[in-house]
């Protein structure tokens, strides 16, 4: 059942395509129109297509049709005469779904339910997990970062402990423009660092504390919808790096009584926290939690087709954007279904729209562009790690990847964001595209959520290729910055990760296939012949390109 917000969505998207009717459009190819592109993402996120959850009878039916719409367009297979690869995953499942957590301090025990005051799993493929009056340590951010000459670790064991830890960074909780990256996310804020730094250090069990919807980037429903059903996981043949036997999430609620029970100020220290020299706390109290788990092994699949190169076909130009999404959730009430028509049937639609454009060129590319649509994205970037670890084109023979992701459809804008601006020479190409429309480059709006790092191309990016995450602009030109703030503030609050997520016969496409077109023109001059953006010097990511330079 769709909320009653979504008629302020609506009703924003139909005033601005009536009030840009008369207004002219930049040249499209034309591959690139509104039939085509509602049609795709009807047809992928309907129900029939079950929520495109892999592991499921939904995922032969979600890649056989992104095949089958390659072919008909005329692209060849991407992996050396296969349409896929291969990308084995561990499958955990809790089955004790009412398990609590156990907090024993003064003498007395508190419970917290899971789901209710928090979320809770292993990220090792056990069918039992254990923890046993685990001493507890708040470890304020989680952070060692150097860069930033932070450590949240330095000084203590956390071997065997349980780490309770702040989400985001230091940066966003001061918004001091000197701590870390000031309100943008850095890395450091990102869950996945956390739980990964934390397994590294030894610990035991790991939980975040969701202090915040704005601290977080989403409201913990999302949480709590993200980890129903089987977790998946790579392998550690594939993946060696140590993994938490317990992680999971706390509300604040949860944390301000859990510290309570431990006779400590949960608002204190969360505000001290913050401040450089913090030094991190042992609490006079244990966790215990015991987790049952069904363990499985499934086989996904990414789905890779390209255009092969004229005169470089072993240098690539990858464009990207996952096909997964949440599946179908029986327990819930009214829809059921997961159709992700944002997220990511708009970005799955856009690389079929310039698949088409390519396959389409009275003049082949020089270079091969791959169209690459990962799988198991919402299980933690799995399926684009695989890649990075096994890819098809050499990586320093890849010129750069352009990913999009959930991409908002509320009319023409003024400009197009980039996620992360101030990183590679990627921008400055994307900004001359746009200025022949006579748009310009912003960055997003909420640089707290992260979400540089939660798409993709991140695992590009870690690898040294020149990396960006693209999306639509809010500067719309009916309503400006305020009416597309609006719109994406309002798909986050009652759409992100929810059964509402699903295609409306009134959106406004004409913003969006304008940012379709350009993307489209950026990757013709990135399929040039010795073309190799560089990233800026004092991007994260530069000293491993210039360690792995192109050959």
């Amino acid at each position: 059942m769709r909320l009653a917000s979504t008629a302020l969505f609506t009703a924003l998207c139909v005033a601005a395509g009536a009030a840009q009717a008369a207004d002219p459009s930049v040249a499209l190819a034309p591959q690139i129109n509104a039939a085509d592109f509602a049609q795709f993402d009807k047809t992928l996120s309907s129900d029939e297509f079950g929520g495109r959850k892999p592991g499921t009878a939904a995922e032969p039916r979600t890649i056989d049709w992104l095949v089958e719409q390659y072919k008909r367009m005329g692209l060849q297979p991407g992996n050396h005469g296969s349409w896929f690869q291969t990308v084995p995953a561990n499958s955990i499942q809790l089955l004790n779904t009412d398990v609590t957590l156990n907090i024993s301090a003064g003498g007395k025990t508190s419970q917290f339910a899971n789901h209710d005051d928090m979320v809770v799993q292993t990220l090792q493929a056990k069918a039992n997990v254990d923890l046993k009056n685990s001493p507890i340590v708040f470890l304020g951010f989680g952070a060692d970062a150097p860069q930033w000459h932070w450590n949240d670790y330095k000084d203590i064991d956390v071997k065997g402990k349980t780490v309770i830890v702040l989400v985001n960074d230091p940066g966003f909780a001061t918004l001091d423009p000197k701590l870390f990256n000031g309100r943008a996310m850095t890395y450091y804020g990102r869950w996945t660092y956390k739980f990964a730094e934390a397994a590294l250090k030894g610990a035991a069990a790991c939980f975040i504390v969701h202090t915040s919807d704005a601290a977080a980037g989403y409201p913990f429903r999302v949480l709590q919808n993200s980890n129903s059903g089987p977790q998946l996981s790579l392998p550690s043949s594939v993946d060696p790096s140590p993994r938490l036997p317990v992680a999971g999430w706390l509300t604040r609620a949860a944390a301000e009584r859990l510290f309570a029970a431990a006779g400590q100020n949960f608002d204190e220290l969360e505000k001290a926290a913050a401040k450089p020299g913090f030094k991190p706390l042992p609490l006079q109290a244990t966790a215990s939690v015991s987790l049952k788990n069904k363990i499985g092994h499934i086989e996904s699949h990414n789905v890779l087709a390209m255009v092969k190169g004229s005169s470089k076909p072993d240098e690539a130009v990858i464009y990207t954007a996952h096909w997964d999404h949440l599946g179908t959730d029986p327990s819930l009430k009214g829809h059921k279904v997961y159709g992700g028509a944002i997220d990511n049937g708009t970005g799955l639609t856009m690389l079929l729209e310039i698949a088409d454009a390519f396959a389409h060129q009275k003049t082949p590319p020089p270079r091969s562009v791959l169209f690459f649509m990962p799988t198991l994205e919402e299980s933690g970037l799995l399926g684009s790690q695989y890649y990075a670890s096994k890819p098809v084109f050499a990586l320093d023979k890849t010129a750069a990847d352009i990913a999009v992701d959930a991409l908002p459809i509320i009319g023409r804008a003024h400009d197009m964001t980039v996620i992360g601006k101030g990183q590679s020479q990627l921008e400055d190409m994307l900004a001359d595209v746009l200025k022949s429309q006579g748009r310009v480059i912003s960055p997003e709006t909420t640089p707290e959520n992260g979400f540089y790092f939660r798409s993709d191309h991140f695992n590009f990016a870690k690898a040294g290729v020149p990396a960006m995450l693209a999306s639509s602009g809010l500067d719309l030109l009916n309503g400006g910055h305020e009416a597309g703030q609006k719109g994406a503030t309002e798909y986050t609050a009652h759409h992100y990760h929810t059964p509402n997520d699903v295609f409306d016969p009134n959106w406004d496409y004409s913003g969006i296939l304008e940012d379709t077109q350009a993307l489209y023109e950026l990757g013709q001059k990135l399929s040039q012949d010795n073309v190799w953006p560089k990233w800026y010097p004092d991007s994260p990511f530069a000293a491993k390109r210039e360690a792995d330079p192109p050959k």
